[in-house]
């Protein structure tokens, strides 16, 4: 097999290939062995049925174009592995010559990696904000510490924010009820924000066995995206009792036996917390600079398809229609033109993203290991509450293994420019990065945030 590469652009090349016939031997021979198991020719046993009389039955043609179609994966692939191409995205293929007996050639136009000029990364310098521990910080981890060790008691007064109260919810859509939207006994923390938009609003002021309607959109069902008149009524009232800070707190809710011991402990956790932020903004404003400052040319198919991504993730939920996609986004006031340059200015980013570190990991030889692949697993399992053997399977199923390994890889190279690059606080601080980012060891979430 011969194949040459023409650079179309910097992000497409076409492939030409050109196929001897007799190197198609074991794709005939493959042909006639599935023809024979499925026709049955008289005076020969299932299988055995000779080349010559397989072809009089079907035609030279359907063989040869069986033949073809279940060459080209092969050969495609060859011809990219053969010309180290670094192609991305599916090829375009076009048969330009086919010979029968002697010659098949084709031409496939692809997607690749650009070629990328990196730079220095010791010229890549960015401030960030300094670690601080205010003892506002600690009190709220002291606080909420003592909510998980408070008791709820009903109280005889309106709701206020910060109670716990049981409501029962129904809503209605032009006038019509809407029976998913309802529900009785369902607990709520005034003030959580966790169920519909203006709920905390209208109850707030009630006490129990008292209603009120308001208005609010539906985000799931039926009526997603449509406004509703939604109907709570207050059943109960709670507030929490927090128990008191002190030693014996301090026993009951951690190994400590002291509360001095216990808030100089919560400390150190706010500190540990804050240098994690401060690690994810030194990580996302490096990144920053890097695609200000790189040139990444971007492949038109590549960023097509994660743009019509977008629109089908925005549309599933609406039954794939555009049109309530489309009323959607005027009753949120935006528009279509804005969701599509949106959508086509996230995946500009995310393309380049990915190309910059992809190239960035080539250059400093970044490899993956299978305890840091474990690790992210293990990770994203829990964040999407999973158990480890359910979210591998299904990753498996859907082919994102090698996604989940090319964002571990993406995030190593990132902090390898960050190890590199030079880092002060706004108080004029230099800050060691070997020390926050492990020599380019990989954190366990916000390498995965960056490089998304």
């Amino acid at each position: 097999m011969k194949s040459t590469v023409e650079q179309l652009s910097p992000t497409r090349v076409r492939i030409n290939v050109e196929v001897p016939f007799e190197e198609l031997k074991p794709d005939f021979d493959k042909a006639y062995k599935a023809l024979a198991q499925q026709i049955r020719l008289p005076g020969f046993r299932p299988g055995k049925a000779p080349a010559k009389l397989l072809e009089a039955r079907v035609g030279r043609g359907a063989v040869l174009e069986q033949v073809v179609n279940d060459t080209l994966p092969g050969k495609y692939s060859e011809a990219v592995t053969t010309a180290e191409v670094k192609a991305i995205g599916q090829p375009e293929i076009e048969i330009t010559k086919l010979e029968d007996g002697e010659t098949l050639e084709f031409t496939a136009e692809v997607d690749v990696r650009p070629e990328i000029t990196l730079p220095d990364y010791s010229t890549i310098a960015v401030t960030v904000d300094p670690v601080e521990i205010t003892e506002e910080a600690v009190d709220e981890q002291l606080l909420s510490l003592r909510q998980r060790f408070g008791t709820l008691t009903g109280v005889d007064r309106a709701v206020q924010d910060g109670d716990f109260v049981s409501i029962d919810l129904s809503a209605t859509v032009d006038g019509e009820d809407v029976p998913e939207a309802a529900t009785t006994g369902l607990s709520h923390e005034v003030g959580s924000g966790q169920l519909i938009e203006g709920l905390d609003e209208a109850i707030i002021g009630l006490k129990a066995g008292e209603s009120k309607e308001f208005s609010s959109n539906l985000v799931a069902g039926d009526h997603a995206g449509k406004e509703a008149v939604v109907t709570v009524t207050v059943d109960t009232v709670k507030e929490r009792e927090l128990p008191e800070a002190d030693d014996e707190f301090a026993q009951l809710a951690s190994e400590f036996d002291t509360l001095d011991e216990l808030v100089a402990d919560l400390r150190e956790r706010v500190g540990r917390v804050r240098k994690v932020e401060q690690a994810g903004q030194i990580r996302d404003k490096v990144l920053e600079q890097l695609l200000e400052t790189v040139d990444v040319p971007l492949p038109e198919a590549v960023v097509k398809a994660e743009v019509d991504s977008a629109l089908h993730d925005a549309i599933h939920g609406l039954d794939h229609d555009e049109a309530a996609l489309d009323k959607l986004l005027e009753e949120q006031g935006s528009s279509r033109e804005e969701f599509d340059k949106d959508a086509k200015e996230s995946a500009e980013r995310s393309v380049k993203t990915q190309l910059l570190l992809d190239s960035i990991a080539d250059a400093e030889d970044v490899t993956v290991g299978q305890d840091e692949l474990t690790e992210r697993i293990l990770f994203q399992a829990q964040r999407y509450g999973m158990a480890p053997e359910q979210f591998i399977q299904q990753i498996q199923q859907a082919g994102q293994l090698g996604a989940v390994f090319a964002d571990v890889r993406r995030g190593k190279a990132l902090a390898e420019v960050v190890e590199k690059a030079v880092v002060t606080d706004t108080a004029g601080e230099s800050i060691d990065t070997a020390e926050l980012f492990g020599s380019g060891e990989s954190d366990d979430s916000a390498d995965s945030e960056s490089a998304e």
